[in-house]
């Protein structure tokens, strides 16, 4: 049986999200896939835990809760330690990238993600920053150094967007990629239109059940969805763009429970839309018929893709939450067990 060897930086939402998810379905990989993962590494903003044998990965989610830092693990914690220095000397087969998104430079995620695939490791992420500004330098890199590099959950949250498009739309050309995204805005401008309440009560709500950030400046100004179209326009369409290739990214801060009134009388209601085909790459509100397919309420995520041979095929489900988040990280995981199985 292998014994692959992770390290996590960055142990926040996602970062612990992933921890739950291999924890929980830890029995299930090794009977299913005779693989025994073990988590070597996990470093925060304060520090690291580190133990070539493999953590506890229970007590370091209640470490974490306590005392605010895994650096405080029994035995195995150390203050003051670095990503690049756990990198550095601690030895490993995957690096599963969680820390928070940078849509400047895409620092400190893509330094972590390069010198991780430089000496070797494969790179595992939910981090849409390092994606949205240096897309194929990370896949050159990638290529380069024989290592996979795997970012299905920066897109979609639970919803395998990226992984049903390369795997099972394989034989087609995507012509155009179009759909609703954030999971935060979808629910604010449901809420807003559902109970004609102001944009401000609706993310006040959304705050309340853990939708959203305590700051959600890049879910409403369109800043998620754009670097999520990026993504796609990238790895689907082979577009070679960043997120400063966008000429004008318009979010929801302006839209009035008026505006969608008046989008009712038209059969239709505003969505936060990212289009992206050959020329075009764009994300703005738009009106959406109710009997679109992309037209879901809530936290539902929905993308259609139209093909040149199986035409339009819409997927949909859960796009919020670090649990349906860190689910696509344990598949792309599990995706890189079985292609060294099948080497």
């Amino acid at each position: 049986m292998t014994k692959p060897r992770i390290i996590i930086i960055g142990f926040g939402n996602v970062g612990r999200g992933f921890a739950k998810v291999l924890n929980m379905k830890y029995n299930l990989i090794v009977e299913k896939f005779g693989v025994s993962p073990r988590v070597v590494a996990i470093v925060d903003s304060r520090g690291a835990a580190i133990n070539p044998r493999g953590l506890d990965l229970e007590k370091a989610l209640y470490i974490k809760k306590s005392e605010k830092t895994v650096a405080f693990y029994p035995g195995y914690g150390k203050l003051s330690v670095t990503g690049l220095e756990v990198l550095d000397k601690v030895d490993a087969e995957i690096l599963v990238e969680a820390t928070p998104t940078n849509i400047v430079d895409g620092e400190p995620g893509l330094s972590f993600m390069l010198e991780a695939m430089r000496t070797g490791r494969h790179v595992i992420t939910a981090n849409k920053g390092p994606l949205a500004v240096a897309f194929y330098k990370l896949s050159e890199e990638s290529k380069k150094h024989d290592v996979q590099l795997k970012f299905d959950a920066t897109v979609g949250g639970g919803t395998p967007v990226i992984s049903l498009a390369k795997h099972c739309l394989s034989g087609n050309q995507i012509v155009s990629i179009r759909g609703v995204l954030n999971a935060t805005t979808n629910f604010i401008l449901t809420k807003m239109s559902e109970n004609h309440c102001s944009i401000e009560e609706a993310v006040k709500e959304a705050k309340e059940k853990g939708i959203c950030e305590m700051d959600p400046t890049y879910d409403l100004n369109g800043t998620d969805t754009a670097c999520k179209m990026v993504i796609l326009a990238n790895a689907l369409l082979e577009r070679r763009v960043t997120y400063k290739d966008l000429p004008e990214v318009d979010g929801i801060e302006k839209i009035t429970v008026e505006d969608l009134k008046e989008a009712r009388k038209k059969g239709c209601t505003i969505k936060l839309v990212g289009l992206a085909d050959e020329k075009r790459l764009l994300v703005e509100p738009m009106l959406v018929p109710f009997n679109d397919k992309i037209c879901v309420d809530n936290t539902l995520n929905a993308v259609e893709f139209k093909t040149d041979l199986a035409k339009e095929i819409v997927i949909m489900g859960h796009g919020a939450g670090p649990i349906e988040t860190a689910s696509k990280m344990l598949n792309d995981m599990i995706e890189i067990f079985k292609s060294q199985t099948n080497r």
